[in-house]
């Protein structure tokens, strides 16, 4: 399209020119001719009057009458013709000139158009090199930002070009990125592991020399350690990879946290922690109910470590923007240089319970912002540890 475009461009500049070169030479002959007029028939009026003096206000008048256009329509008679006379026996002397005329007009447009293709052909050449100077710099990683010079054929491929290493660059980035995550992610779970294992060795070790129930139920815990290690990393890797896949369903939110307080029953009886969720009538979110309960266990749970013995508070309000779900303990609250990093993977915080592997916060805080929510984590004014979450409605 953009082919037949440039030659449409092309051959309407040509068109162009060429008649404008045409007529500069039609108004070059006629103003040459006008003046062969004046002068051949300033020597035959002088040849004549001079001969016949009486004649000179005859051809005066005749005069008038010519340049006034001839108002009354009255042939004349053709004298020239009557005496023998052609038009070529008076433009025998012009003949060259007409055509030196025409050659010039000719090679003023051909001229013209040399130079203005030359003048495309330089810019075209200019615009290409800056697109190979910005390429290159874009392969060393010193691209800067591409600046457009014109409205043109090459504006969108300038743009085009720019959107292209653009998105090279921060695929890069991300991938530098990942790169990284991965690194340290895997660091942080050779150490996880690494305890739980060291700790097993040194149980069995004792069992072998004293058996023992207190060295079984450590072998057992470490296990249990390790096997939510496992459960934790693979949801991580499943949500690392775009394999996990969230169910969109209308979620009522005083069900949503008395259900998650039924699966952590158990260790609420054990720990003598109480939790209290008011009844505020139905409220529903849009999310996937069963990843999200899990995010809300994660959160409790945390309360409960933090303030065992204690009561974990709800309290859930909802307006046209979103739905908000407060989740808090009477608890000392997090420790002021924890707060930045709580959401962290594998970070574990200066107040963190033994046995934790810091991954907890860390799935609540992508399963919630997979849904359309945020999460943050503050201290009360009062005291205690407190969890805000907001599900949007749009």
């Amino acid at each position: 399209m953009n082919g037949r475009k440039n030659v449409r461009v092309t051959f309407g500049f040509v068109v162009s020119v060429s008649l404008i070169a045409a007529v500069f030479s039609v108004l070059l002959a006629s103003y040459h001719y006008s003046q062969l007029q004046f002068e051949l028939l300033n020597v035959i009026c002088s040849e004549v009057v001079e001969q016949e003096p009486e004649t000179k206000n005859i051809i005066s008048a005749a005069l008038k009458e010519y340049t006034g256009g001839n108002p009354n329509g009255v042939t004349k008679e053709d004298v020239l013709s009557a005496l023998g006379y052609r038009v070529s026996d008076f433009s025998g002397s012009t003949s060259l000139q007409n055509i030196l005329f025409a050659a010039i007009g000719f090679l003023i447009g051909i001229l013209l158009f040399i130079v203005t293709f030359l003048y495309r052909n330089k810019r075209e050449s200019i615009r290409i090199r800056d697109l190979a100077e910005y390429l290159e710099q874009a392969n060393t990683g010193r691209a800067a930002i591409l600046s457009t010079s014109g409205e043109d054929d090459f504006s969108k491929l300038e743009d085009e070009t720019y959107k292209t290493v653009t998105f090279l660059y921060q695929t890069k980035d991300k991938a530098i990125q990942a790169k990284n995550d991965f690194a340290e992610n895997l660091s942080n779970i050779a150490h996880q592991i690494k305890t739980p294992i060291t700790a097993i060795s040194l149980s069995v070790q004792m069992m072998k020399q004293n058996m023992n129930h207190k060295h079984l139920e450590q072998v057992e815990k470490q296990l249990l350690r390790l096997t939510h290690l496992e459960e934790a990393l693979l949801v991580l890797s499943r949500i690392d990879a775009g394999a996990l896949h969230l169910q969109k369903d209308e979620v009522d939110v005083f069900t949503l946290l008395v259900l998650a307080a039924d699966h952590l029953q158990e260790l609420f009886v054990s720990s003598h922690t109480s939790v209290d969720i008011p009844e505020h009538g139905e409220m529903l979110v849009t999310a996937d109910l069963d990843w999200t309960m899990e995010a809300v266990i994660n959160l409790m749970k945390n309360c409960m470590e933090h303030n065992p013995g204690g009561t974990i508070h709800c309290s859930y309000v909802q307006n046209p923007l979103y739905t908000e779900i407060q989740i808090w303990d009477d608890g000392e609250g997090f420790a002021k240089e924890d707060i930045p990093h709580l959401f962290e993977r594998f970070y574990r915080g200066k107040n963190a319970c033994e046995g934790g592997i810091g991954i907890g916060l860390a799935l609540s805080k992508e399963m919630i912002e997979r849904q359309n929510g945020t999460i943050r984590a503050k201290n009360k004014p009062g005291g205690g540890a407190l969890f805000e979450i907001r599900f949007y409605s749009h």
